[in-house]
């Protein structure tokens, strides 16, 4: 058996602290400088926002934004065994600060989640991370769901984590014509998308 991996959390209230996730292809954590980036754009943002880690992974995304203020994170994964480690991590921060109700973990598809009944009176989000391993991704799919089953609070931003392009000419996100991008970056094989809604 493989040991479990680790990402730290570079900022908040768990600062430096470590996050377990199983050795895995589909799990892709972001590494330390592309997710450094990322809060560094959302550092306005953060404090008192809801959050939903789609694909959730290590749960990276989502430790990284209740350390730092959010005041709840939705963390939505399909692999089990990433589940468990999740639960794990939650458990053991629960031991050194009060973060019950902060964090809910959801063992679940991505769009089913979203369109699923029992959502249909569900809290919004004003920020949203879609970072789906590379050979699923189905960020077209994911954003017009968004819209359509009404999870975004005005104004939310969405933040999508794709294969780098390899030159100007690939095609763009197909993201919805009245959302804007307004972050990019590339770092190595990752493509960093901030997006206004």
């Amino acid at each position: 058996m493989k040991k479990p991996r680790q990402v730290r959390i570079i900022a908040g209230q768990w600062r430096r602290r470590r996050i377990r996730f199983p050795e895995s292809n589909d799990l892709r954590p972001s590494p330390d400088a592309v997710r450094e980036t990322l809060f560094n754009w959302l550092s306005n943002d953060l404090v008192g926002s809801v959050c939903l880690d789609l694909y959730a992974g290590s749960g990276a995304f989502g430790f990284e934004a209740a350390s730092r203020g959010a005041s709840s994170v939705v963390m939505v994964e399909s692999h089990g065994p990433a589940i468990k480690h999740l639960s794990e991590t939650q458990n053991l921060l629960n031991a050194h600060s009060v973060i019950e109700g902060v964090i809910e973990i959801r063992h679940e598809k991505a769009l089913h989640y979203l369109e699923s009944a029992a959502q249909k009176f569900a809290r919004k989000f004003d920020i949203v991370f879609i970072d789906p391993p590379f050979k699923e991704m189905n960020a077209g799919e994911i954003c017009q769901s968004l819209i359509t089953h009404n999870r975004l609070n005005n104004g939310a931003l969405i933040y999508i984590e794709s294969r780098a392009k390899k030159s100007p000419a690939n095609s763009p996100l197909p993201i919805p014509p009245t959302w804007h991008i307004i972050r990019e970056c590339q770092r190595g094989m990752v493509q960093s998308t901030l997006i206004k809604t």
